[in-house]
């Protein structure tokens, strides 16, 4: 979830609430809250109340004989040493970031394509975090690197402390391996930032002082010259404090230097501007629209119908058209991708003379390569596995006029049961090479992977993914995780986690994946099919997956346990609140709980597109019927229902959702008398962890807990097992 900052303007209380989009809206009434203590990040009180927590979950978890064991095993795929190095490609060398045992918070480095193919690459190390942060008594966690272009040395590195959505961006030389003294460096912020040219930089700061939207985010773009004041660099755009955002990138290609400023409406929707100079020419395009710009043509995504003279292009489509014609007013769309109920475009990507589509069907990967020719379009497809989830990268360096890897693809492939692979491929002929593959991380003998679907209360085929035992002796429920997600047009795939083996599947659990509406799934009809007052789709469908998984003898309520994080979050609690009856368990992660004041708490005011306005009487009242926070059932007495045991988990440093919403819900169901655990990582941010020690231990919390519930005390090795799972969660 796109879904910040450790200054003093992101880690206080509030931000402004949004304004009404209308003078004659109504304004509704916000509820008494008597937990607003809790939303005091750095707050003593607060503070003391979440170490409280922290100490009695970790008495009851750790103390269980399973934890351990799970932390261990869990370290060690996180630190697998045969994990495939994630690279990108600049000039001759690919660049990867990496952590494992030796260098816990990690290392930039970077290979020659010689090198990586190799098993064990010979990598040339850039910038250690574990070093840096010793020697400035920083706990840096790594957000990335921008280079100017490959025959410069110069690049911007990104840092956060503890793992916020804020860092501080610092100018770092390949050569010397250092940062350059007195260099480009952006204050601790949620930065924006990219290269105008060699010594010029377009910012957007969102410090104390600077002028941010009602999200925290810059509102702002400036244009920073090299050896001057930040304080000084030229204002090139500045837009509403309603906003979402402003940001800006560049272009290098050659003889298509160009540069953009976004402003972010909302989420969804931009308004985009050509950079000429110091003045801004805008796009004519949808505002939902995404458009690249690829050399002399334009690229639009399309989220939303577009007519266009007697043509109406579907929402879901990419089109193609000339850059100068888009600019003039007068486009000239040709169709690379429409989609269909089935076929959904995942995403695309280009080389230096094709288009690469990733396309979905029924949630499994394709990949489909559109080269122009002539006046039209050739059409070919990848010979590559289309049964789980496919992912390409480009190699090709548009800084590079000459480039030998102009039209080479990384393509990975995985599922949940097939760890990744990694091959070489071309989009302008046949070839592949397989480059890596990791090995498996736990045995898959006896595991079976299916696609199945259930029916959701207003009658829509909802598809999941599910792992089981088979054989006849494993006939019968077992202990499931079911996971979700549902929005932000965010798909959830077949992929494989070591960790999910490990700390689940190895140990007889059956794990599902729901493909629910509010994703992308099938495309941006079945995200906005599921937003704002249609919400409860998302939830409604997620039980309906739930309920097949019972009605089918997977599992039983006791034994049905679910997680989500962020608005996966959001998800599990409002699922828990309206059919408890359902579930076992409950893990909840980093999550958006209290639907009355999101928007007021760290980034939420830029996911009103997706939720609505609860300060509007119209939007609180469809709001108000699905917000956890609000329908927690009575322990007793009229509407009385049991709950199930929840987890509930977030980071004191995450400053993207606000930690208040999982300390209240804590609270709140303590109140109820409900049996629930809270545990709060300082660091980590929205990720929860800074490194894979944090990563282990939390992962490890987890699967402890959700033993427990769904399957009963641990028992050694031969003894008698009882099926009869624990009945509350500080037990």
């Amino acid at each position: 979830m796109t879904l910040g900052s450790l200054s003093q303007m992101s880690m206080a209380n509030t931000t402004p609430p949004a304004s009404p989009s209308s003078t004659a809206a109504r304004s509704a009434p916000e509820p008494h809250d008597p937990h607003l203590g809790l939303e005091e990040v750095m707050g003593e009180t607060a503070l003391v109340w979440v170490r409280q927590r922290n100490a009695h979950s970790e008495a009851v978890l750790q103390a269980d004989p399973r934890f351990e064991g799970l932390r261990r095993e869990l370290r060690e795929v996180l630190d697998a040493r045969d994990r495939i190095p994630v690279v990108a490609r600049r000039g001759a060398w690919l660049y990867n970031f990496w952590q494992d045992a030796q260098n816990p918070r990690g290392i930039w480095r970077r290979a020659t394509m010689a090198e990586y193919r190799k098993a064990e690459p010979n990598w040339e190390v850039l910038l250690d975090l574990d070093a840096l942060g010793k020697a400035e008594g920083q706990s840096w966690v790594w957000q990335g690197s921008s280079c100017f272009s490959a025959s410069s040395t110069r690049c911007l590195v990104a840092l956060s402390p503890g793992g916020s959505d804020a860092n501080v961006v610092r100018e770092f030389d390949l050569a010397t391996r250092a940062f350059v003294k007195g260099g480009f460096s952006l204050p601790l912020s949620k930065n924006r930032w990219a290269w105008l040219d060699a010594d010029t930089l377009l910012v957007g700061t969102a410090a104390p002082g600077d002028v941010v939207t009602d999200s925290g985010y810059p509102r702002a773009v400036r244009q920073w010259k090299r050896g001057t004041l930040l304080a000084q660099a030229q204002t090139v755009f500045e837009g509403q404090q309603g906003d979402v955002w402003a940001s800006a990138w560049s272009d290098r290609t050659p003889g298509f230097e160009r540069a953009f400023v976004s402003r972010g409406l909302d989420f969804y929707r931009n308004e985009l501007f050509l950079l000429e100079g110091s003045s801004l020419k805008q796009v004519p395009k949808p505002a939902d629209a995404q458009v690249t710009f690829w050399k002399e043509r334009a690229l639009m995504r399309l989220r939303s119908e577009w007519k266009q003279g007697e043509r109406v292009w579907p929402a879901g489509s990419l089109l193609v058209m000339s850059a100068a014609a888009l600019m003039e007013g007068k486009p000239d769309p040709v169709a690379l991708f429409t989609p269909t109920a089935q076929r959904s475009l995942g995403g695309y990507t280009t080389t230096a003379g094709s288009v690469v589509l990733s396309v979905m069907q029924d949630v499994t990967g394709r990949l489909e390569v559109r080269r122009p020719e002539g006046q039209g379009w050739t059409t070919r497809t990848i010979p590559v596995p289309n049964t789980g989830t496919l992912s390409v990268a480009a190699l090709h360096d548009p800084s590079v006029i000459e480039d030998e890897w102009a039209e080479s693809l990384l393509v990975n492939y995985t599922d949940l049961l097939t760890p990744e692979s990694l091959l070489l491929a071309r989009a302008d002929r046949a070839g592949l090479e397989n480059l890596k593959a990791q090995q498996g991380l736990f045995s898959t003998q006896g595991l079976r992977l299916d696609q199945r679907f259930a029916v959701s209360k207003d009658g829509t085929r909802i598809p999941y993914f599910i792992v089981e035992p088979t054989g006849p002796r494993t006939k019968g429920p077992k202990p499931a995780l079911l996971y979700g997600y549902g929005g932000f047009d965010i798909s959830m795939r077949s992929t494989y986690s070591g960790g999910i083996g490990r700390g689940w599947l190895a140990r007889g659990g059956v794990y599902v994946v729901a493909n629910i509406r509010g994703g992308g799934e099938y495309g941006p009809t079945w995200h906005t099919s599921a937003v704002r007052e249609n919400k409860q789709r998302s939830y409604d469908d997620f039980i309906a997956v739930a309920e097949d998984l019972i009605r089918t003898g997977v599992s039983t309520p006791t034994q049905l346990g679910i997680r989500g994080g962020s608005n996966g979050g959001l998800l599990v609690g409002a699922v828990m609140v309206q059919r408890p009856d359902l579930f076992g368990a409950v893990v909840c992660q980093v999550p958006l709980l209290d639907m009355r004041r999101f928007h007021r708490l760290l980034a939420g005011a830029s996911w009103m597109a997706e939720y609505g306005n609860p300060d509007l009487e119209t939007d609180w009242a469809f709001i108000s019927r699905y917000s956890p926070y609000h329908n927690i059932p009575p322990a007793s007495g009229d509407g009385a229902r049991k709950l199930p045991a929840m987890l509930l988990m977030t980071s004191t440093r995450d400053d993207r959702v606000h930690p208040g919403h999982a300390r209240k819900m804590a609270a709140r169901l303590m109140e109820r008398g409900q049996s629930v655990l809270y545990w709060e990582n300082i660091e980590g941010g929205h990720r929860g962890a800074a490194d894979n020690g944090q990563r282990a231990r939390m992962q490890a919390l987890e699967y402890t807990f959700l033993w427990r519930q769904l399957a009963g005390p641990f028992v050694p090795s031969g003894t008698p097992t009882s099926t009869a799972p624990q009945t509350g969660a500080g037990r």
